[in-house]
């Protein structure tokens, strides 16, 4: 409705008013969501790729049935900053690691985890969590693969398991060394 006063405004229906507040209430929340998930990163990549980023490219090229490949670790230089570092997810690089992660890492523990009751994750899949080794055999981090339930009909945890760990052993030779993983990529 338009005022025919001597100055021209628009006027809302309360109702309208109601729900003009209630987005902008939304438009706030979600920008300082955005602030703090900014803020929760613990680790910054170079501004160029990194090898790892190269080894995680080619895993998701080569095996469609995977919703996300993603390398964790402590980046070179730092101290106990437990960091995805590389992955499907660029977004997520420098994320802190969950206190699950960080397990696989010290104890060096293989993880295999239905996650598809879990109220969070949007995408029934199956999540391997195992020790990333380098050419010696040496654990050197983390690769948590999460594989697309939908592209694996009737697979079990055996299934997942034998998958996930031999995508992992086919990396051992490609990885000279931890601190190889950090390099610009060739």
């Amino acid at each position: 409705m338009i005022d025919s006063g001597r100055r021209s405004r628009i006027t809302f229906p309360r109702h309208m008013k109601s729900y003009l507040k209630i987005l902008a209430l939304l438009v706030f929340s979600v920008s300082a969501l955005w602030a703090q998930e900014a803020k929760k990163k613990n680790w910054t990549p170079p501004s160029y790729k990194i090898y790892a980023q190269t080894l995680s490219d080619k895993i998701m090229a080569a095996h469609p049935e995977l919703i996300s490949i993603t390398f964790h670790g402590v980046p070179p230089g730092m101290k106990d900053t437990y960091t995805m570092f590389a992955g499907s997810y660029p977004d997520r690089i420098g994320n802190p690691d969950d206190p699950d992660d960080i397990d696989v890492m010290k104890l060096g523990v293989t993880t295999v985890d239905p996650r598809w009751h879990r109220m969070h994750d949007p995408i029934p899949k199956f999540v391997m969590m195992m020790p990333l080794r380098d050419k010696n055999g040496e654990n050197c981090g983390l690769l948590v693969a999460a594989y697309r339930l939908s592209a694996n009909p009737g697979k079990g945890e055996k299934e997942f398991y034998l998958s996930g760990i031999g995508i992992r052993d086919d990396l051992e030779k490609d990885i000279p060394s931890y601190a190889a993983l950090f390099e610009p990529a060739k």
